[in-house]
């Protein structure tokens, strides 16, 4: 009598995690790749990551533009600058009081723990590093984490109220759920890969602006976007995703 077959269960198949990557590969078809963040260095895309909380993209390129043009995007150059000359020099970024304090409590931080250098964000240990960052007076989840993920490209996820309100739309996620609910979520059924990671939040960012524009029946909001700016000051032949 020949004994039947045993069969051995491989990994469990994830739904999830299969309509994710559905909406993933449909928003990267639609929109095409976002080119996100810009920055010519590490430093300068999270000093873009703090100038950019509550203002339109616009306006912290333009903060960002005032501080290279002064030669502030190095640590020590920044942080041995007055706090009321910095605000100054950021004023275009709104709140720039607010910020300036906050840029320069992270740039002393870093200076602290890694010498200015993104090297150390690139290797500790992600959870501990997280925690760490939250403690730096004004950075909130969401900067901390476009930090880890756009300047020292850690498998972090952006879930940001664009995320939030996608994932309530497609029922994956309860409209009510909060940033650390979302977050977890997404990392928990998608390849903890922050190439991916990178591209799925500037496309999600993308798509709930082309729909608060046909809401509001505003402007595109395209040109304002960081992935929009770096492909209209670049030429096509140029376009890659930056390397800090």
């Amino acid at each position: 009598m020949l004994r039947a077959r045993r069969t051995i269960p491989g990994p469990p198949h994830d739904p999830v995690k299969a309509r994710l990557l559905r909406l993933y590969r449909h928003l990267l078809r639609r929109y095409g790749p976002q080119h996100w963040w810009p920055g010519r260095s590490a430093f300068e895309i999270a000093a873009g990551a703090i100038l950019t909380q509550h203002t339109a993209w616009t306006n912290a390129a333009r903060a960002v533009a005032a501080l290279r043009a002064r030669g502030l995007l190095a640590p020590a150059r920044l942080a041995a600058m007055r706090e009321a000359e910095l605000a100054e020099v950021i004023r275009s970024a709104g709140t720039y009081r607010l910020k300036a304090r906050r840029l320069r409590a992270f740039t002393e931080w870093l200076l602290l723990r890694f010498d200015g250098r993104f090297h150390g964000l690139r290797r500790t240990p992600l959870g501990p590093l997280r925690r760490e960052l939250l403690t730096v007076a004004g950075l909130g989840p969401e900067t901390v984490d476009a930090i880890l993920l756009y300047a020292a490209h850690r498998p972090v996820f952006v879930a940001d109220a664009y995320t939030r309100r996608a994932l309530g739309e497609h029922r994956l996620l309860s409209p009510a759920a909060g940033y650390e609910e979302a977050r977890a979520f997404i990392e928990a059924h998608l390849p903890s890969d922050p190439a991916l990671f990178n591209e799925f939040h500037a496309l999600l960012v993308a798509a709930g602006k082309e729909r608060r524009r046909g809401l509001t029946g505003g402007p595109s909001p395209a040109g304002s976007s960081p992935g929009a700016r770096r492909r209209r000051e670049r030429p096509a032949s140029a376009r890659a995703r930056p390397s800090p």
